[in-house]
């Protein structure tokens, strides 16, 4: 979900803790606490690293140091990171048919239309690669971002919304392989392939490659009693512009282990796995990718597929349109990318994406920081918490260049 600084009208600067630096946070706690005081949150935590330690770390309103936060769709670069460690291990080939290690997606086919309320699909011109998968260009979609899907679960009862049931994933395909840039399900089926080829589930898998060696100590799928007891609670806007509870989340006991939205974990674990990707694939001395692959994935590979100019909600309850951006942007493996420097904000090539439940980060390797902010509010892209996570980086950058780092 692209990130929101178009929307930034103004902000500030500031201080931090925990690591070999620090930054004057005074601004960001005035960002985060004010975010509170206005009724754009219930509760918010803001997280600034560098390559060699943290730089902020603070919170207001119901968020705590160890929170629980739903990842939702930040846990597709996670991910994706497992799969280019076994790109790198010579296990998976980006080239790869994914039917060839996952037969089911053979069975896939493309929406092509409708005849009446008769949804025409056909077979798509040539089978979907492992790189398209990582890319978003394989064609599989959101039924609550595509129009064409939705009314397809409309005709069919296929649930709109992840649900948590496999069946969720056999969902028609809305374009060929290639052809173009579809959020969607790509990292879920990219998560299942993972599993297919180290023999193992994803929870585990991650758990022991990523979670356990960056000591990622709280992020997991299956939160325990004492996790789930951390875990913030859920807040949906209402129409009058305040925050009131809802039942809205992930699933409750889902299928499979969803590596499109499925983890949950703290804000602390997630600025880890940002450091490691700061400091080209290494952290505390554990390197889980090669410099080349940190920089490959960090490129734009989505060799002229166009990007929409709006990801249009079928779902408002869920998510809000998501506007296009006005300056070249593109996809790398796992992560959105800035094409040019952002004034006061992150240099070209940063990577940034999003989860649904308004959790936001960036990934800015040529100023050496990356940030992150969590918080638990629907519909996704509500604009009070986009405004909040637009003056957070800006008064982060503020910060970082009083500072001198």
């Amino acid at each position: 979900m692209p990130h929101p600084a178009i929307l930034w009208k103004g902000g500030g600067v500031n201080h931090g803790e925990g690591g070999t630096m620090a930054i004057d946070g005074s601004e960001l706690d005035g960002v985060l606490a004010g975010a509170v005081e206005r009724g754009a949150v219930h509760g918010v935590a803001g997280l600034i690293v560098h390559r060699d330690g943290v730089l902020y770390d603070g919170r207001a309103g119901a968020a705590r140091a160890d929170t629980l936060y739903r990842n939702a769709s930040m846990t597709k670069a996670v991910a994706t990171t497992a799969a280019l460690a076994l790109l790198e291990g010579g296990r998976l080939d980006l080239d790869s048919p994914v039917s060839a290690i996952l037969p089911a997606w053979a069975q896939l086919q493309v929406l092509d239309g409708f005849d009446g309320d008769r949804p025409r699909l056909r077979p798509p011109a040539r089978p979907a690669t492992i790189a398209e998968l990582m890319t978003h260009t394989s064609g599989a979609a959101y039924p609550f971002f595509s129009p064409e899907l939705f009314r397809y679960c409309t005709l069919t009862g296929l649930s709109p919304v992840i649900d948590g049931r496999r069946a969720s994933l056999m969902a028609p395909l809305v374009s060929d392989p290639g052809e173009r840039w579809v959020y969607g399900t790509s990292t879920d089926w990219l998560g299942l392939v993972v599993e297919a080829v180290v023999g193992e589930s994803l929870s585990a898998h991650l758990a022991r490659t990523i979670y356990e060696p960056l000591g990622m100590v709280d992020s997991t799928f299956a939160p325990d009693a004492g996790q789930a007891a951390r875990l913030m609670g859920m807040m949906a806007r209402q129409p009058d512009g305040t925050l009131a509870p809802t039942g809205l989340g992930l699933p409750a006991a889902p299928e499979w282990d969803a590596a499109g939205h499925g983890s949950y974990g703290t804000i602390a674990d997630y600025g880890r796995f940002l450091r490691l990707w700061l400091r080209g694939g290494e952290l505390d001395g554990v390197r889980l990718l090669s410099e080349d692959t940190v920089a490959l994935a960090l490129t734009d590979q989505l060799h002229g597929a166009p990007l929409p100019e709006q990801m249009t909600s079928m779902v408002p309850a869920l998510t809000r349109d998501v506007p296009s951006l006005p300056f070249p942007q593109g996809w790398g493996y796992g992560f959105h990318l800035t094409g040019v420097d952002l004034p006061g904000m992150r240099r070209a090539g940063s990577g940034d994406w999003a989860g649904i439940f308004n959790c936001y980060f960036w990934l800015d390797r040529a100023s050496g920081v990356a940030g992150v902010l969590m918080t638990q509010v629907l519909p996704f892209f509500d604009t009070p918490v986009v405004h909040t996570f637009a003056a957070f980086e800006a008064a982060a950058y503020a910060a970082v260049s009083a500072a001198g780092i």
